[in-house]
């Protein structure tokens, strides 16, 4: 069986669904625990046997709920829902195979289109998947950055490595869940939807987008254009909204580049990291030893590190002026 089978993501919904369990009855109680789960199977057997005396026990179970309880009541159920959505979600990338640029390519292969014609293609294409803000006004980021970890979690405890520690970090999260009011208790400002677009932005699309273009340039074999990128009209669509004006559209583009610098800039600190090799080990080119001296990096425990050095020119130099702007951009 594979992670998209169906009985695997029951099994994984009945697993969370216990550890939810848990984390209720530790936070709140075992009479609260019971009464939300009276209001489960009530509402299982009315789902399942539609007669009235199910109607009238699920009616019965929800008129005995004091308000403390209901609240408690639709927090279980809101929480059951996004872990059950998390246990859907995850998948092995099998459940919908033709939904890959991969199968496509080879269906216009068998169909007789010259691959010529699909990178021509994809070389003229633009395709801007954009970020507004309407999807963001209701969900907070604390409940989106514990739905991503408790989705990693839940691959980890899938690929087999669900020991004590994954089990006791899932508890925690859902804990957390639990204890974290799921709405905004204000209405949004624009900055706050602005603020909001960077988790996407960062989570998603900046370190995705060049795993997608790798892999997009080894199914055709050759170097195409950046054709998917992504757009937003947070902090700069003024339809209806009187907040957004001149300036909060400078702060959407500040924000979107200061994240976007500091993300490439810490990929560049990563390679300058992992970079180590020593010019007594390997060859230097003349071009790459210029670079190096151009850096500025006189630290003598690196002065046989050529790779290491050059990069430091693109963090720290000086010159050209653009890196000025770069490391003032990003603070």
């Amino acid at each position: 069986m594979t992670d998209s089978d169906p009985a695997i993501r029951r099994a994984d919904l009945r697993y969370l669904g216990r550890l939810l369990g848990d984390v209720i009855r530790t936070q709140n109680g075992a009479d609260v625990f019971d009464a939300i789960e009276g209001v489960r199977q009530a509402s299982v057997a009315a789902h399942r046997n539609p007669d009235p005396a199910a109607t009238a026990a699920l009616s019965e179970r929800l008129g005995s709920l004091d308000l403390a309880d209901t609240l408690s009541f639709v927090r279980g159920f809101l929480l059951f829902s996004l872990l059950a959505n998390l246990a859907e979600d995850r998948g092995d990338g099998t459940a919908n195979p033709e939904a890959t640029l991969a199968d496509a390519m080879t269906r216009l292969d068998e169909a007789g289109v010259a691959r010529d014609a699909v990178v021509a293609l994809l070389a003229g294409a633009l395709i801007v998947p954009v970020l507004t803000a309407h999807p963001t006004e209701v969900r907070r980021k604390s409940v989106i950055d514990r739905e991503t970890t408790i989705a990693e979690l839940i691959a980890q405890y899938r690929a087999g490595h669900c020991d004590a520690g994954i089990e006791a970090e899932l508890i925690r999260q859902i804990t957390i869940l639990w204890q974290t009011r799921p709405l905004r208790a204000v209405k949004p400002t624009v900055l706050d939807e602005i603020l909001g677009a960077m988790s996407y932005l960062g989570g998603s699309f900046l370190p995705v987008l060049p795993r997608l273009q790798r892999r997009w340039e080894a199914l055709t074999g050759t170097e195409l254009p950046a054709f998917l990128r992504p757009g937003s009209w947070i902090g700069g669509d003024r339809d209806g909204n009187p907040n957004v004006d001149a300036a909060t559209l400078e702060a959407a583009l500040a924000a979107q580049a200061r994240l976007t610098l500091g993300h490439y800039l810490g990929e560049v600190d990563a390679i300058g990291a992992e970079l180590s090799m020593s010019s007594a080990m390997i060859g230097v080119s003349p071009a790459l030893a210029d670079l190096a001296e151009a850096s500025g990096d006189t630290a003598t425990s690196r002065a046989d590190e050529p790779y290491r050095r050059a990069l430091d020119a693109l963090l720290f130099v000086k010159q050209p002026a653009e890196v000025d702007s770069l490391r003032a951009a990003v603070g």
